[in-house]
Protein backbone atom coordinates (compact mmCIF):
# COMPACT_ATOMS: atom_id res chain seq x y z
CA UNK A 1 0.00 0.00 0.00
CA UNK A 2 1.25 3.48 -0.84
CA UNK A 3 1.81 5.45 2.36
CA UNK A 4 3.44 8.67 1.13
CA UNK A 5 3.36 10.59 -2.12
CA UNK A 6 5.39 13.69 -2.92
CA UNK A 7 4.44 16.07 -5.75
CA UNK A 8 6.57 19.01 -6.89
CA UNK A 9 5.95 21.35 -9.79
CA UNK A 10 2.80 19.67 -11.14
CA UNK A 11 -0.08 21.85 -12.35
CA UNK A 12 -1.43 23.82 -9.35
CA UNK A 13 0.83 21.95 -6.89
CA UNK A 14 4.24 23.59 -6.30
CA UNK A 15 5.02 21.14 -3.50
CA UNK A 16 2.93 18.66 -1.56
CA UNK A 17 3.52 15.63 0.67
CA UNK A 18 0.56 13.40 1.50
CA UNK A 19 0.32 10.52 3.99
CA UNK A 20 -2.35 8.17 2.65
CA UNK A 21 -4.55 5.52 4.23
CA UNK A 22 -6.59 2.71 2.74
CA UNK A 23 -9.56 4.98 1.94
CA UNK A 24 -8.75 8.59 1.04
CA UNK A 25 -11.48 11.17 0.46
CA UNK A 26 -10.67 14.59 -1.00
CA UNK A 27 -13.16 17.44 -0.59
CA UNK A 28 -12.97 21.01 -1.78
CA UNK A 29 -14.36 23.62 -4.13
CA UNK A 30 -14.26 23.22 -7.88
CA UNK A 31 -10.87 24.05 -9.36
CA UNK A 32 -8.79 23.77 -6.19
CA UNK A 33 -6.69 20.85 -7.48
CA UNK A 34 -8.36 17.66 -6.19
CA UNK A 35 -8.14 15.96 -9.58
CA UNK A 36 -4.57 17.21 -9.99
CA UNK A 37 -3.55 15.08 -7.00
CA UNK A 38 -5.07 11.99 -8.59
CA UNK A 39 -3.44 12.83 -11.92
CA UNK A 40 0.01 13.32 -10.43
CA UNK A 41 -0.15 9.72 -9.25
CA UNK A 42 -1.24 8.75 -12.75
CA UNK A 43 1.84 10.42 -14.27
CA UNK A 44 4.02 8.59 -11.75
CA UNK A 45 2.33 5.34 -12.77
CA UNK A 46 3.17 6.01 -16.41
CA UNK A 47 6.79 6.71 -15.43
CA UNK A 48 6.90 3.46 -13.45
CA UNK A 49 5.80 1.68 -16.60
CA UNK A 50 8.72 3.14 -18.54
CA UNK A 51 7.23 5.87 -20.74
CA UNK A 52 5.31 9.12 -20.21
CA UNK A 53 3.42 10.16 -23.33
CA UNK A 54 -0.12 10.94 -24.43
CA UNK A 55 -1.15 7.30 -24.77
CA UNK A 56 0.24 6.21 -21.40
CA UNK A 57 -1.43 9.13 -19.64
CA UNK A 58 -4.90 8.82 -21.17
CA UNK A 59 -4.71 5.08 -20.52
CA UNK A 60 -4.56 5.95 -16.82
CA UNK A 61 -7.31 8.58 -16.90
CA UNK A 62 -4.96 11.58 -16.87
CA UNK A 63 -6.20 14.48 -18.98
CA UNK A 64 -3.74 14.84 -21.82
CA UNK A 65 -2.29 18.26 -22.55
CA UNK A 66 0.76 20.25 -23.57
CA UNK A 67 3.77 20.29 -21.21
CA UNK A 68 3.05 23.90 -20.27
CA UNK A 69 -0.29 22.73 -18.82
CA UNK A 70 1.40 20.08 -16.66
CA UNK A 71 4.06 22.32 -15.15
CA UNK A 72 3.46 24.68 -12.27
CA UNK A 73 3.45 28.26 -13.61
CA UNK A 74 2.41 30.85 -11.05
CA UNK A 75 2.70 34.60 -11.57
CA UNK A 76 6.03 35.97 -10.43
CA UNK A 77 7.77 32.59 -10.21
CA UNK A 78 10.02 30.75 -12.63
CA UNK A 79 8.81 27.57 -14.30
CA UNK A 80 10.63 24.48 -13.08
CA UNK A 81 12.04 22.49 -16.01
CA UNK A 82 11.08 19.18 -14.40
CA UNK A 83 8.22 17.62 -12.46
CA UNK A 84 9.23 15.59 -9.41
CA UNK A 85 7.02 12.73 -8.22
CA UNK A 86 7.54 9.95 -5.70
CA UNK A 87 5.69 7.21 -3.84
CA UNK A 88 6.79 5.30 -0.76
CA UNK A 89 5.33 2.11 0.69
CA UNK A 90 4.79 0.92 4.25
CA UNK A 91 8.21 -0.69 4.69
CA UNK A 92 10.22 2.13 3.13
CA UNK A 93 10.17 0.86 -0.46
CA UNK A 94 10.22 3.87 -2.76
CA UNK A 95 10.08 4.95 -6.39
CA UNK A 96 10.77 8.52 -7.42
CA UNK A 97 11.49 10.30 -10.64
CA UNK A 98 12.01 13.70 -12.22
CA UNK A 99 10.65 14.10 -15.76
CA UNK A 100 10.89 17.00 -18.16
CA UNK A 101 9.66 18.14 -21.55
CA UNK A 102 10.57 21.48 -23.18
CA UNK A 103 7.72 23.96 -23.30
CA UNK A 104 8.88 25.70 -26.48
CA UNK A 105 9.39 22.51 -28.54
CA UNK A 106 7.58 19.71 -26.71
CA UNK A 107 8.58 16.16 -27.56
CA UNK A 108 6.10 13.35 -28.10
CA UNK A 109 7.29 11.71 -24.89
CA UNK A 110 8.64 13.16 -21.67
CA UNK A 111 12.26 12.41 -20.83
CA UNK A 112 13.54 11.03 -17.55
CA UNK A 113 16.01 13.29 -15.76
CA UNK A 114 16.43 11.07 -12.69
CA UNK A 115 15.02 7.84 -11.30
CA UNK A 116 15.39 6.09 -7.96
CA UNK A 117 14.09 2.72 -6.78
CA UNK A 118 14.66 0.88 -3.54
CA UNK A 119 13.03 -1.88 -1.52
CA UNK A 120 12.92 -1.99 2.26
CA UNK A 121 16.65 -2.83 2.46
CA UNK A 122 18.51 -2.08 -0.75
CA UNK A 123 18.88 0.58 -3.41
CA UNK A 124 17.96 -1.06 -6.71
CA UNK A 125 18.39 1.90 -9.04
CA UNK A 126 20.06 5.26 -8.59
CA UNK A 127 20.34 7.32 -11.73
CA UNK A 128 21.41 10.95 -11.87
CA UNK A 129 21.16 13.15 -14.92
CA UNK A 130 20.87 10.89 -17.97
CA UNK A 131 23.70 12.07 -20.21
CA UNK A 132 24.93 8.80 -21.72
CA UNK A 133 24.41 8.47 -25.48
CA UNK A 134 23.52 4.81 -24.93
CA UNK A 135 20.53 5.68 -22.72
CA UNK A 136 17.27 6.59 -24.40
CA UNK A 137 16.04 9.55 -22.31
CA UNK A 138 12.35 8.80 -22.88
CA UNK A 139 12.64 5.20 -21.60
CA UNK A 140 12.52 4.55 -17.86
CA UNK A 141 15.15 2.28 -16.36
CA UNK A 142 13.27 1.30 -13.21
CA UNK A 143 10.65 -0.57 -15.22
CA UNK A 144 13.40 -2.76 -16.70
CA UNK A 145 14.59 -3.72 -13.21
CA UNK A 146 11.32 -5.50 -12.44
CA UNK A 147 12.29 -8.59 -14.44
CA UNK A 148 15.18 -9.17 -12.02
CA UNK A 149 13.06 -8.84 -8.87
CA UNK A 150 11.31 -11.82 -7.22
CA UNK A 151 7.48 -11.61 -7.01
CA UNK A 152 7.56 -10.96 -3.26
CA UNK A 153 9.93 -7.98 -3.53
CA UNK A 154 8.21 -4.91 -2.07
CA UNK A 155 9.75 -2.49 -4.56
CA UNK A 156 8.42 -4.66 -7.37
CA UNK A 157 4.95 -4.69 -5.82
CA UNK A 158 5.03 -0.91 -5.42
CA UNK A 159 5.99 -0.50 -9.07
CA UNK A 160 3.26 -2.91 -10.18
CA UNK A 161 0.66 -1.02 -8.18
CA UNK A 162 1.77 2.26 -9.73
CA UNK A 163 1.73 0.77 -13.23
CA UNK A 164 -1.84 -0.54 -12.78
CA UNK A 165 -3.19 2.62 -11.14
CA UNK A 166 -5.96 4.44 -13.01
CA UNK A 167 -8.43 7.28 -12.47
CA UNK A 168 -12.03 6.25 -13.16
CA UNK A 169 -14.67 8.81 -14.11
CA UNK A 170 -17.86 6.82 -14.78
CA UNK A 171 -20.67 8.24 -16.86
CA UNK A 172 -24.19 6.93 -17.30
CA UNK A 173 -24.13 6.20 -21.07
CA UNK A 174 -21.01 4.02 -20.68
CA UNK A 175 -22.48 2.22 -17.68
CA UNK A 176 -25.64 1.56 -19.68
CA UNK A 177 -23.44 0.32 -22.57
CA UNK A 178 -25.17 2.66 -25.02
CA UNK A 179 -21.84 4.28 -25.95
CA UNK A 180 -18.39 2.76 -26.19
CA UNK A 181 -15.91 3.39 -23.39
CA UNK A 182 -12.94 5.33 -24.84
CA UNK A 183 -10.53 3.61 -22.43
CA UNK A 184 -11.32 -0.09 -22.03
CA UNK A 185 -9.61 -2.03 -19.25
CA UNK A 186 -10.12 -5.15 -17.18
CA UNK A 187 -12.35 -5.42 -15.25
CA UNK A 188 -13.92 -2.02 -16.12
CA UNK A 189 -13.32 0.76 -18.60
CA UNK A 190 -12.41 4.12 -17.12
CA UNK A 191 -15.87 5.51 -17.96
CA UNK A 192 -17.68 2.40 -16.71
CA UNK A 193 -17.72 0.32 -19.87
CA UNK A 194 -17.90 -3.46 -19.64
CA UNK A 195 -20.06 -3.27 -16.50
CA UNK A 196 -22.16 -6.35 -17.32
CA UNK A 197 -19.13 -8.53 -18.04
CA UNK A 198 -17.32 -7.32 -14.93
CA UNK A 199 -20.35 -7.98 -12.72
CA UNK A 200 -20.72 -11.47 -14.18
CA UNK A 201 -17.09 -12.20 -13.34
CA UNK A 202 -17.46 -10.78 -9.83
CA UNK A 203 -20.61 -12.78 -9.17
CA UNK A 204 -18.73 -15.95 -10.09
CA UNK A 205 -15.87 -15.04 -7.74
CA UNK A 206 -18.27 -14.29 -4.87
CA UNK A 207 -20.38 -17.42 -5.39
CA UNK A 208 -18.74 -18.95 -2.31
CA UNK A 209 -19.40 -15.83 -0.21
CA UNK A 210 -23.09 -14.91 -0.54
CA UNK A 211 -22.89 -12.51 2.40
CA UNK A 212 -20.42 -10.35 0.54
CA UNK A 213 -22.64 -10.27 -2.55
CA UNK A 214 -25.60 -9.43 -0.31
CA UNK A 215 -23.64 -6.46 1.04
CA UNK A 216 -23.64 -5.11 -2.52
CA UNK A 217 -27.26 -5.86 -3.38
CA UNK A 218 -28.62 -4.45 -0.12
CA UNK A 219 -27.65 -0.97 -1.33
CA UNK A 220 -30.15 -1.35 -4.18
CA UNK A 221 -33.30 -1.91 -2.15
CA UNK A 222 -35.68 -2.45 -5.07
CA UNK A 223 -33.61 -5.28 -6.56
CA UNK A 224 -34.07 -8.92 -5.63
CA UNK A 225 -31.43 -10.25 -8.04
CA UNK A 226 -28.99 -9.17 -10.73
CA UNK A 227 -27.64 -11.29 -13.57
CA UNK A 228 -25.60 -10.75 -16.70
CA UNK A 229 -27.14 -12.43 -19.72
CA UNK A 230 -25.90 -12.93 -23.26
CA UNK A 231 -29.22 -12.09 -24.89
CA UNK A 232 -31.62 -9.37 -23.88
CA UNK A 233 -34.57 -10.93 -25.69
CA UNK A 234 -37.65 -8.77 -25.32
CA UNK A 235 -36.09 -6.63 -22.58
CA UNK A 236 -34.49 -4.16 -24.96
CA UNK A 237 -35.71 -2.39 -28.04
CA UNK A 238 -33.81 -3.53 -31.16
CA UNK A 239 -32.70 0.06 -31.69
CA UNK A 240 -30.83 0.23 -28.37
CA UNK A 241 -27.06 -0.47 -28.57
CA UNK A 242 -25.86 -3.38 -26.44
CA UNK A 243 -22.68 -5.24 -25.60
CA UNK A 244 -21.96 -8.95 -25.55
CA UNK A 245 -23.40 -9.20 -22.05
CA UNK A 246 -26.40 -7.31 -20.69
CA UNK A 247 -27.29 -6.66 -17.06
CA UNK A 248 -30.70 -7.95 -16.01
CA UNK A 249 -32.11 -6.54 -12.77
CA UNK A 250 -35.17 -8.06 -11.15
CA UNK A 251 -37.53 -5.64 -9.36
CA UNK A 252 -38.94 -7.10 -6.15
CA UNK A 253 -42.09 -4.97 -6.31
CA UNK A 254 -43.25 -5.68 -9.84
CA UNK A 255 -45.29 -8.58 -11.19
CA UNK A 256 -43.44 -11.66 -12.45
CA UNK A 257 -42.99 -11.50 -16.18
CA UNK A 258 -42.85 -7.71 -16.09
CA UNK A 259 -40.29 -7.21 -13.33
CA UNK A 260 -37.01 -7.36 -15.24
CA UNK A 261 -35.01 -4.37 -16.42
CA UNK A 262 -31.71 -3.94 -18.20
CA UNK A 263 -29.03 -1.37 -17.43
CA UNK A 264 -30.65 0.79 -20.12
CA UNK A 265 -33.87 1.17 -18.12
CA UNK A 266 -32.68 0.69 -14.55
CA UNK A 267 -31.88 3.42 -12.03
CA UNK A 268 -28.49 4.91 -12.79
CA UNK A 269 -27.73 4.92 -9.06
CA UNK A 270 -27.76 1.11 -9.09
CA UNK A 271 -25.17 1.11 -11.87
CA UNK A 272 -22.83 3.42 -9.98
CA UNK A 273 -23.10 1.17 -6.91
CA UNK A 274 -22.18 -1.90 -8.97
CA UNK A 275 -19.33 0.01 -10.58
CA UNK A 276 -17.80 0.95 -7.19
CA UNK A 277 -18.29 -2.54 -5.78
CA UNK A 278 -16.47 -4.13 -8.72
CA UNK A 279 -13.47 -1.83 -8.33
CA UNK A 280 -13.23 -2.72 -4.64
CA UNK A 281 -13.96 -6.45 -4.85
CA UNK A 282 -12.81 -7.72 -8.23
CA UNK A 283 -9.49 -9.61 -8.10
CA UNK A 284 -8.58 -8.12 -11.49
CA UNK A 285 -9.11 -4.50 -10.41
CA UNK A 286 -6.04 -2.32 -9.74
CA UNK A 287 -4.65 -2.54 -6.21
CA UNK A 288 -4.59 1.27 -6.11
CA UNK A 289 -7.50 3.01 -7.79
CA UNK A 290 -9.00 6.50 -7.94
CA UNK A 291 -12.57 7.61 -8.64
CA UNK A 292 -13.14 11.23 -9.60
CA UNK A 293 -16.53 12.47 -8.33
CA UNK A 294 -17.66 9.35 -6.48
CA UNK A 295 -21.08 10.80 -5.69
CA UNK A 296 -22.39 11.13 -9.25
CA UNK A 297 -26.07 10.17 -9.58
CA UNK A 298 -26.38 9.15 -5.92
CA UNK A 299 -28.92 10.57 -3.50
CA UNK A 300 -27.41 11.67 -0.15
CA UNK A 301 -28.44 8.57 1.82
CA UNK A 302 -27.13 6.19 -0.83
CA UNK A 303 -23.90 8.19 -1.11
CA UNK A 304 -23.38 7.80 2.64
CA UNK A 305 -24.15 4.08 2.67
CA UNK A 306 -21.92 3.40 -0.33
CA UNK A 307 -19.02 5.21 1.36
CA UNK A 308 -19.47 3.02 4.43
CA UNK A 309 -19.29 -0.08 2.26
CA UNK A 310 -16.15 0.99 0.41
CA UNK A 311 -13.92 0.62 3.45
CA UNK A 312 -15.54 -2.72 4.32
CA UNK A 313 -15.17 -4.12 0.81
CA UNK A 314 -11.53 -3.10 0.57
CA UNK A 315 -10.67 -4.52 3.98
CA UNK A 316 -12.33 -7.91 3.55
CA UNK A 317 -11.10 -8.34 -0.02
CA UNK A 318 -7.46 -7.38 0.46
CA UNK A 319 -6.11 -5.17 3.23
CA UNK A 320 -3.50 -3.80 0.82
CA UNK A 321 -6.07 -2.42 -1.63
CA UNK A 322 -6.33 1.33 -1.69
CA UNK A 323 -8.85 3.90 -2.90
CA UNK A 324 -8.59 7.63 -3.53
CA UNK A 325 -11.70 9.59 -4.47
CA UNK A 326 -13.07 13.10 -4.75
CA UNK A 327 -16.56 14.25 -3.85
CA UNK A 328 -18.71 17.37 -3.64
CA UNK A 329 -21.58 15.72 -1.74
CA UNK A 330 -21.45 16.45 2.02
CA UNK A 331 -23.41 13.24 2.75
CA UNK A 332 -20.41 11.18 1.66
CA UNK A 333 -18.54 12.36 4.76
CA UNK A 334 -21.12 10.75 7.04
CA UNK A 335 -20.02 7.36 5.71
CA UNK A 336 -16.42 7.89 6.83
CA UNK A 337 -15.31 6.39 10.14
CA UNK A 338 -12.48 8.76 11.00
CA UNK A 339 -11.70 6.80 14.17
CA UNK A 340 -10.14 4.24 11.80
CA UNK A 341 -6.69 5.64 10.97
CA UNK A 342 -6.79 3.96 7.54
CA UNK A 343 -9.80 6.09 6.56
CA UNK A 344 -8.64 9.60 5.85
CA UNK A 345 -10.37 12.84 4.92
CA UNK A 346 -8.46 15.64 3.20
CA UNK A 347 -9.61 19.23 2.72
CA UNK A 348 -8.21 20.75 -0.47
CA UNK A 349 -7.97 24.52 -0.92
CA UNK A 350 -5.96 27.10 -2.85
CA UNK A 351 -4.02 29.57 -0.73
CA UNK A 352 -3.62 33.30 -1.32
CA UNK A 353 -0.99 32.59 -4.00
CA UNK A 354 -3.21 30.08 -5.80
CA UNK A 355 -1.22 27.05 -4.68
CA UNK A 356 -3.11 23.84 -3.97
CA UNK A 357 -2.85 23.02 -0.28
CA UNK A 358 -4.14 19.94 1.49
CA UNK A 359 -5.03 19.49 5.16
CA UNK A 360 -5.92 16.16 6.71
CA UNK A 361 -9.09 16.40 8.82
CA UNK A 362 -7.92 14.29 11.75
CA UNK A 363 -10.30 13.05 14.48
CA UNK A 364 -9.18 15.51 17.16
CA UNK A 365 -10.96 15.78 20.51
CA UNK A 366 -12.57 19.02 19.36
CA UNK A 367 -13.86 17.46 16.13
CA UNK A 368 -15.15 14.36 17.90
CA UNK A 369 -16.96 16.54 20.44
CA UNK A 370 -18.63 18.58 17.68
CA UNK A 371 -19.44 15.36 15.85
CA UNK A 372 -21.59 14.27 18.81
CA UNK A 373 -24.03 17.05 17.95
CA UNK A 374 -23.59 17.37 14.21
CA UNK A 375 -22.68 14.91 11.45
CA UNK A 376 -19.55 15.60 9.41
CA UNK A 377 -21.70 16.72 6.50
CA UNK A 378 -23.19 19.46 8.64
CA UNK A 379 -19.82 20.46 10.06
CA UNK A 380 -18.48 20.84 6.53
CA UNK A 381 -21.40 23.06 5.51
CA UNK A 382 -20.95 25.10 8.69
CA UNK A 383 -17.35 25.81 7.71
CA UNK A 384 -15.58 23.79 10.42
CA UNK A 385 -13.67 21.59 7.97
CA UNK A 386 -12.60 24.21 5.45
CA UNK A 387 -12.65 23.27 1.76
CA UNK A 388 -15.65 25.50 0.99
CA UNK A 389 -15.83 27.79 -2.05
CA UNK A 390 -15.41 31.49 -1.34
CA UNK A 391 -18.38 32.69 -3.37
Amino acid sequence: MIKTIVIKGFKSIPELTLELGRVNCFIGANGVGKSNILEALGVLGAAANGVVDSESLTRRGVRDGLPRLFKTSFTGTSIRPEIHLSAKGQAGEEYRTSILNPIEKPESAWSFKTEYLRDEKTEILTSGVRSSKNMKPTAGLAALKLVDLPPENLAGKLMQNLQDYAIYSPNTPSLRATVADPQTRIPLGLAGGRLAEAFDELKSVLSSDPDLMDSVLELIDWVVDIDAVSTAGSLLSPSVPRGQRVLKLTDRFMRPGRNTLTAYDASEGALYVLFSAILCLSPTAPMVVAIDNLDQALNPRLAMRLTEKLAYWLRVNDAQRQLLFTTHNPAVLDGLDLSDDEIRLFAVDRNSEGHTSVTRIAPTEKLLEMNKNYPLSRLWMMGHLGALPNV
